[in-house]
């Protein structure tokens, strides 16, 4: 049979169709004309057609409560509207033409069998975000197949447990008879085993000077670094990266399945940031740490191309990040005074989702009793270095060495304390800022008492309400068919689209004591707690995956181009799949700025 003419079934969603599909769209579709302002389908109707557009433009109106409509959406050539209408008869929108319009009209009867025949196809419409995002990611990719890999498919070594009485000589005969690299270190002190590796061992003959005849309980390594085989390989690589370690240990139900080591994750593929990770292992001076952290742009760039996915990417830049701020740290702040202070990164770097280098945001929890007045010079000290290795200084001073934001333990507290109390502008940026704060060098432990202050302030409802106003300052950019509403710069998706997912997140989960920081970690243990709808649960952690992969694709245009990037993408440069991506994703940024709005009584 010829294809119908104009209507390119190579394209998503029709690809999805088999053979069989095909042949049923390509007898049964038609071709309308229709003048303009013409009614396609009105709300609360069924439709007789699905669309597909071929010439002109369709506005979309979601009717209002109390009469009237507001603009919703606007369709262009190529796009797919009335789907839902046909599969559950009923209409969530009024469908106007603005000008004249030429489409293709698919029958109902034959739009729904094929939804029946074909459940790719039915998937795009009824999980449609994370279905296109993955046709959108995989499009011109180059994908890896050893992105796939799992920590279960790989040949683990196995899990040797010992005692922890069991002397440095034995347990070196043991490594060498059982032909593994570390032991499982059970110990009656602990609540679970440790481990000891076989360079700690050597450590503490050359180094320590121990005894043959020292039991090993003292070496072991603790808590384990633990994975399970379903993960995959590259989050394991994500892991030991982040924790400078090269042997985790892999789950198995309730026990040890056996231990993993960056031996033989680097077996299935070859990858660049482990060489940044030796660099920077390596590393004593600071001209060191910043040639190692100089590949990072090349290495986002070649990973994003293989197609590793945006979490896995953030969380591996992420590591290697908190690698680059600890090892600067060290350089600046003397070993016996470490345990005294505690580093905090904020912002994107705070919540792990970082990918190319931007402003520093930064903290310090200093311990009460420090006496050290050279402290605010190894500050500026530090600052000026992360600005040498790449990492600018913040335009709005979040940054240590700021006196605002270096602060002894019992001074954060009382800080927080003040957030409480003033509700104005910059107090509640401060705060938001604050709330993604985690520790990555010093003295972690001086945070807990700061992070138990922070999310106390959840239970004060007049506070949640004037944070969570922030949600909605921006507009979500819907004027479009499948030209977003932007300027010639295109349109900022950080404050369209990012910010309010990531602000919304924050404040739900403060207010239902949730202590994650990462975006979609909060995400999911609000719909565990039964604190946001299903829906959006699914859709958010797609949302933000398509925001970032958009922005990030983008930024390293304009790096070619020798420019600086920011948050902008030009809309008008998009293949067709990605307009209609983003404007889903900015559907359900909508609705879910709706949910904030209802969840803490908010007013536009």
């Amino acid at each position: 049979m010829d294809p119908v003419p104009g209507l390119d079934l190579d394209q998503p969603p029709f690809d999805l169709l088999d053979d069989a599909g095909r042949a049923r769209l390509q007898a049964g579709v038609d071709l309308g004309f229709h003048g303009d302002g013409t009614t396609l389908i009105e709300a609360g109707r069924a439709s007789p057609h699905a669309y597909v557009l071929l010439k002109g433009r369709v506005h979309a109106y979601q009717p209002q409560a109390g009469g009237g409509e507001t603009h919703f959406a606007d369709y262009g050539p190529g796009d797919v509207f009335g789907a839902w209408a046909v599969m559950a008869g009923r209409a969530r929108l009024t469908y106007r033409t603005d000008g004249e319009c030429l489409a293709f009209l698919i029958p109902a009867e034959v739009f729904r069998r094929l939804v029946d025949d074909n459940p790719r196809f039915a998937a795009w419409f009824n999980e449609g975000l994370a279905t296109k995002g993955q046709l959108a990611f995989s499009a011109g990719r180059r994908w890896t197949p050893e992105l796939a890999t799992r920590v279960g498919d790989v040949d683990l070594a196995p899990a040797e447990r010992v005692a922890s009485t069991l002397s440095v000589a034995e347990a070196t005969r043991h490594l060498r008879e059982r032909g593994v690299d570390c032991l499982l270190v059970d110990d009656p002190a602990h609540d679970g085993p440790g481990i000891v590796t076989r360079t700690d061992l050597l450590e503490a003959l050359a180094l320590e000077r121990l005894p043959l005849e020292a039991p090993v309980g003292p070496l072991a390594n603790r808590p384990l670094l633990c994975v399970d085989p379903g993960d995959a390989l590259f989050q394991a690589m994500a892991a030991m990266t982040e924790h400078r370690v090269e042997r985790v240990v892999v789950r198995r139900g309730e026990g040890i399945g056996g231990t993993l080591g960056i031996a033989e994750v680097l077996s299935h593929f070859a990858s660049h940031s482990h060489l940044i990770g030796l660099r920077l292992a390596r590393a004593r001076t600071l001209d060191e740490i910043t040639r190692a952290a100089g590949g990072m742009t090349a290495l986002i760039r070649g990973l994003s191309r293989q197609g590793v996915r945006m979490p896995d990417l953030m969380q591996l830049v992420s590591a290697l990040n908190g690698r680059v701020m600890a090892q600067i740290f060290e350089l600046v702040v003397p070993p016996q005074l470490r345990e005294r202070v505690c580093l905090l990164v904020m912002g994107s770097e705070g919540r792990r989702e970082q990918l190319l280098r931007t402003d520093q945001d930064n903290a310090l929890v200093v311990a009460d009793d420090l006496d050290w007045p050279e402290l605010a010079a190894a500050m500026s000290r530090f600052s000026q270095a992360l600005a040498q290795a790449g990492y600018p200084p913040c335009p709005g001073r979040v940054m240590v060495d700021n006196p605002h934001w270096r602060l002894t333990a019992s001074q954060w507290r009382t800080r927080i304390a003040h957030w409480r109390h003033d509700h104005g502008g910059g107090t509640a940026l401060d705060l938001s800022i604050a709330l993604d704060a985690r520790p990555v060098a010093g003295n972690a432990t001086l945070f807990a008492p700061v992070k138990d202050a922070l999310m106390a302030l959840g239970s004060d409802g007049i506070l949640m309400h004037h944070l969570a106003g922030a949600t909605l300052r921006f507009d979500t950019p819907l004027t479009f068919f499948g030209r977003v509403r932007g300027d010639a710069q295109g349109i900022d998706l950080k404050k369209g689209g990012i910010f309010p997912v990531v602000h919304g997140l924050r404040c739900l989960a403060l207010r239902h004591g949730i202590r994650a920081t990462g975006s979609i970690e909060r995400c999911e243990a609000l719909v565990a707690a039964g604190h946001l709808p299903h829906g959006l649960g699914r859709d958010l952690p797609q949302v933000l995956n398509v925001f970032q992969r958009m922005r990030l694709e983008a930024q390293l245009a304009t790096l070619d181009h020798g420019r600086i990037p920011d948050n902008h993408v030009d809309t008008g440069g998009l293949r067709r799949l990605d307009r209609e991506l983003l404007r889903d994703a900015l559907h359900v940024v909508k609705e879910f700025r709706d949910h904030v709005r209802r969840a803490f009584h908010l007013q536009d």
